[in-house]
């Protein structure tokens, strides 16, 4: 099964195998990312591995890693939110980092700003410890 009839025949029947999604984007594979509903909301998940490690002095999560989970979020957000059976291209991508993310689990939610017919505005958020102090926030087209 393709990727986004796995993503929305999960959401038709409320029990999308979301393991099964990210099983078929190598990259967010390799990072371990993983996601669920929040209340409704989707909620990405990178729980922490040695790997995204790239300061080994702090230690500190590298920020490749760190952009990498906050687009593929990006692109998994609008493919639940628009019901579409195309994957998203990235037009462009911008990322603010806030604080050094630290060798723990990194979380993120997603908002759509706009959504027109060709193109959607993406804000994402990175969390660790608490939602409200951010590591970094990410805009994507």
């Amino acid at each position: 099964m393709e990727l986004i009839e796995t993503l929305l025949a999960g959401k038709e029947q409320g029990c999308t195998d979301y393991a099964a999604v990210i099983e078929q984007i190598p990259y967010a594979k390799l990072l371990g990312v993983e996601m669920r509903e929040d209340n409704g909301e989707l909620l990405f998940v990178l729980p922490f591995k040695d790997a995204n490690v790239g300061n080994t002095q702090l230690p500190a999560l590298h920020g490749g890693v760190i952009g990498g989970f906050l687009e593929n979020s990006a692109l998994l957000h609008l493919m639940w939110a628009r019901e579409s059976l195309e994957v998203p291209k990235t037009v462009d991508f911008s990322l603010d980092y806030l604080r050094s993310g630290r060798a723990q689990t990194l979380y993120a939610q997603c908002e759509i700003t706009k959504q027109g017919k060709r193109v959607a505005n993406v804000v994402m958020t990175a969390w660790q410890d608490d939602k409200a102090k951010p590591i970094a926030v990410a805009r994507a087209h």
